[in-house]
């Protein structure tokens, strides 16, 4: 088997519902859809979600490297022997790692596909489904407890807050959350690198009746150690995000113990190979993990599913960044029941992309 073809397009989106972070506010996005082709038949789909803030790649940069790194390096190579493959780019995509990530899901959906598996089993099989937190982006307080209790009744059972601006008001909204939706939710928070660690402990101690169950990032993604300071101070699981980007940043929090949990996301880390690599170091230093996603097709999303569905200690999602893009051409990728998210259950990622748009 010889891989025969190489072609990405560019796919704008707009979300349904803007949302706003501690740094930005997002309204729409742009993936880059990546087809591998191959000579005797399987296509391998993936998809990469640049952005600038998180992986420092923009949609142009993202296609330029498809054309000009990837498609030279893969015409006529072997698709099955993905570990030499992504190491032959791993150098010339060193600051792409998104673009690596669709590579990788496209090799692994081949992968899949030839061996007639949903990716999931091929990876390990641990889990068929598994329950995924959806984001509420930063609201005014009545605003934040509406949208909560509309996802509730909509069979979500977890919810992020996201905060990171103004300490009092993220007080207000979780503690609100909590008293109108009870103990019939799990509640997480991410800050988005907005705290110092005196707010984050504040926050803590102020909002102790919202019972988090854990709280994502809150201080620069440049300072690991003082998430640490953090950690050590308070019963509840300080997650590193923007802190892990690569298997090394992986190893430096786990020898310095620097945090509870760890958000692997694939866009971040360069794909699903890289992903186990980082789950790995995880597993030895005691950290849970939970796999996360940018604002990303469901696509890309089934990749993260399949990740997390193959390995035990990934406890927890967060693969909601399809919900709400419109005209995603493979909004059916994963399926959502009760909050749970679960794959088509065909080989390989489990969904085939239509033709590429004329534009």
């Amino acid at each position: 088997m010889k891989i025969v073809s190489v072609e990405a397009w560019p796919e704008r989106f707009k979300l349904a519902s803007p949302y706003t972070i501690a740094y930005e506010t997002v309204t729409e996005v742009v993936n880059v859809f990546l087809c591998i082709g191959t000579d005797t038949g399987p296509v391998g789909f993936g998809c990469a979600a640049p952005d600038e803030a998180v992986t420092g790649e923009s949609a142009a940069s993202a296609k330029k490297a498809i054309r000009e790194v990837v498609e030279p390096a893969m015409i006529g190579s072997d698709p099955l022997r993905l570990a030499m493959i992504m190491e032959r780019l791993r150098e010339p995509l060193a600051e792409h790692p998104s673009v690596r990530a669709a590579v990788d899901m496209a090799l692994h959906d081949i992968l899949g596909k030839r061996a007639g598996l949903p990716l999931w089993k091929l990876l390990g099989g641990y889990r068929d489904r598994i329950k995924t937190s959806i984001t509420i982006g930063i609201l005014p307080v009545r605003a934040t407890v509406e949208l909560a209790s509309a996802w509730f009744i909509q069979g979500f059972r977890c919810l992020k807050i996201k905060g990171g601006v103004d300490l009092d008001a993220d007080v207000e909204r979780l503690l609100k959350v909590r008293e109108e939706l009870g103990s019939k939710i799990e509640l997480r928070f991410d800050a988005n690198q907005g705290y110092t660690v005196e707010q984050t402990l504040d926050l803590v101690k102020r909002a102790k009746r919202a019972r988090l169950q854990l709280i994502e990032q809150p201080t620069p993604r440049g300072k690991p150690e003082l998430m640490a300071q953090i950690s050590s101070r308070t019963p509840i699981p300080i997650m590193a995000d923007e802190s892990l980007m690569n298997l090394r940043d992986a190893f430096r929090l786990a020898k310095n113990d620097l945090v509870d949990m760890v958000n692997i996301k694939l866009m971040k880390v360069g794909g699903i190979a890289e992903a186990q690599h980082i789950n790995s170091v995880a597993r030895a230093a005691g950290f849970e993990v939970m796999v996360g996603c940018m604002d990303e097709s469901a696509l890309s999303i089934a990749a993260g599913l399949h990740f997390a569905l193959a390995r035990p200690n990934v406890v927890f999602a967060d693969l909601d960044g399809h919900i709400g893009l419109m005209d995603d051409p493979a909004a059916l990728a994963v399926h959502i029941r009760d909050g749970h998210l679960h794959p088509t259950g065909r080989p390989g990622l489990g969904f085939n992309l239509g033709a590429r748009p004329n534009r």
